[in-house]
């Protein structure tokens, strides 16, 4: 099968893409559908779809596919689904949806979760995790269900993943990878499977296991596309069905980062670093680390939560000028920000962004709060935007002191993907904050590639993913780091930057104590 074709599904946050790739990773046709809107939220801080919205986004791609393309569904050897994470489903007895699905944007909060018992109780004060495990239980889309719907809480026959319900849709069963399981559910992130009966998440979660789907590997046979499935998608009944994993897990494969001191970074919506261990690893204690898209590996992610978000932040309330001129020239507006960055020198002549605009559970904890630091007469809206990104890039190369410190070697080179991986100028200060060459991947769509190197890998196209890898990502272009540009992010990350959090914390503190936000 050394000319498979492979439909990769993705589904993300604000749009769904199919695409075909061959067995050499080229891309051979792609069609994308944006949600509109990507959720909605009938309360504050709610962000809600319909599932419905997703499976008809995936049936309008494929028929674009198939109408615009060279490719024929019958030459479609197999299909692996990726998706956007925690996104949580409810269904009942018959499968029929109860409700709109809770996105993982979804800011609601348990305030009733069930009593974990004195024991348990004890044994996490004793741990100094009493905060983490509040957090858990706060966070669980489950024990706020149990809380505030309990009528439709008690119907609820099965509680998915975007994942497991799309799967359902495709093949028929209640089934999905072990990789996309990220999210406030009972599942033990060691052992790539449900936790086991006397794990304390069953007694933390409102949740029973037969509301949970069953759980295969990366790479594993999933089912056949089911004839319902086939005819909303224009696809033959019968189809293969691989398993594949989250999109984030995805993407670090189709970046081709398996070895241990390689890192993977993602420019999107959530700015994150990984790197692929074939060892259970915590970045930070009792943080798990999540299952990678190869089978029996593990992805030691840190996240900046509003990440490369924070360009469309910029955009709304800073470039009303770009936006104008966008529309001049007809182009989008994000191009025109490059030139933003390079009318200011490294370092944005002091002004320092610590890029906490959402909280978070450790570092930064629940107050912590976005800064910016170092304003000066000669600073304007092209300083601000330059200091937005090296910011992120400091927070990212904080993840990746983290992760060199419990890996135990350092990281030799970054891989770097998501939608803010297309600015040269974003590539450019990644490489001079981390003094490490920058390689962007010569396809852009690194988690669809992800998807069908697990496909390939679960048909026997290729023997194993190293192998795909090996045949499947290419690089596309090649930042080096500037030694004097990287000197003087050196110095600013290291004596201004990394201070900055454990200086301030007290007084995000008091400004939650006053203000009660973030609640």
């Amino acid at each position: 099968m050394k000319s498979a074709r492979l439909l990769a599904l993705d589904v993300g946050t604000q749009s769904a893409r199919a695409i075909v790739f061959d067995a050499h990773g080229h891309m051979l046709a792609k069609a994308q559908c944006a949600f509109d809107p990507a959720y909605v939220s009938s309360q504050p801080g709610w962000a809600e779809q319909d599932p419905e919205v997703y499976w008809d986004a995936l049936a309008q791609c494929c028929a674009e596919l198939w109408r615009g393309t060279a490719v024929k569904p019958d030459e479609i050897d197999g299909i692996a689904l990726t998706t956007q994470r925690a996104t949580m489903v409810c269904v009942d007895g018959g499968g029929q949806v109860l409700r709109p699905a809770i996105l993982w944007l979804d800011q609601r909060r348990c305030t009733q979760p069930p009593p974990l018992g004195p024991l348990w109780n004890a044994a996490f004060g004793l741990a100094r995790a009493s905060d983490l495990i509040e957090h858990l239980q706060a966070q669980a889309e489950a024990n706020w269900l149990a809380q505030y719907e309990p009528a439709l809480w008690r119907q609820t026959d099965k509680f998915l993943f975007l994942s497991g319900w799309l799967l359902h849709r495709l093949c028929g069963e209640y089934v999905d990878s072990s990789a996309a399981q990220v999210g406030y559910v009972p599942f033990d992130y060691k052992r790539h499977a449900w936790a086991g009966a006397a794990d304390f998440k069953w007694k933390a979660i409102a949740l029973r296991p037969s509301q949970l789907p069953r759980l295969v590997a990366p790479s594993a046979r999933l089912g056949t596309l089911q004839r319902a499935a086939a005819d909303a998608l224009g696809l033959p009944a019968g189809v293969a069905i691989a398993a594949a994993a989250a999109d984030k897990a995805c993407e670090v494969l189709g970046c081709g980062v398996l070895e241990p001191d390689l890192a993977q970074l993602s420019f999107g919506t959530t700015a994150t670093i990984n790197t692929s261990q074939p060892r259970y690893v915590e970045v930070e204690r009792l943080l798990p680390a999540y299952p990678a898209a190869v089978p029996g590996h593990y992805n030691t992610e840190v996240q900046i939560f509003r990440g490369f978000w924070m360009v469309s932040w910029f955009k709304r309330e800073f470039a009303q000028r770009e936006e104008a001129l966008a529309r001049e020239r007809g182009v989008a507006t994000e191009s025109l920000f490059d030139d933003l960055i390079r009318s200011v020198p490294p370092g944005a002549m002091g002004l320092t962004l610590q890029p906490y605009w959402t909280p978070g559970v450790r570092s930064p904890g629940p107050e912590g709060k976005g800064a910016i630091i170092g304003f000066g007469d000669v600073h304007t809206r092209a300083h601000l935007y330059r200091a937005m990104i090296e910011g992120l890039m400091y927070g990212l190369r904080a993840g990746r002191e983290q992760i060199e410190k419990r890996i135990g070697r350092r990281v030799r080179l970054l891989r770097v993907s998501g939608g803010g991986a297309q600015s040269d100028a974003a590539m450019q200060i990644a490489a001079d904050v981390f003094g490490l060459p920058a390689e962007r991947p010569d396809i852009h769509e690194t988690s669809a590639l992800g998807a069908a190197m697990n496909c390939a890998v679960g048909l026997g196209v290729h023997a194993d993913h190293a192998a795909a890898a090996r045949a499947m990502c290419r690089v596309g272009a090649r930042f080096a780091p500037d030694p004097g540009a990287h000197k003087t992010y050196d110095a600013l990350y290291r004596e201004v930057y990394q201070p900055l959090y454990p200086r301030l914390r007290p007084l995000y503190r008091r400004i939650r104590a006053i203000t009660g936000y973030p609640a």
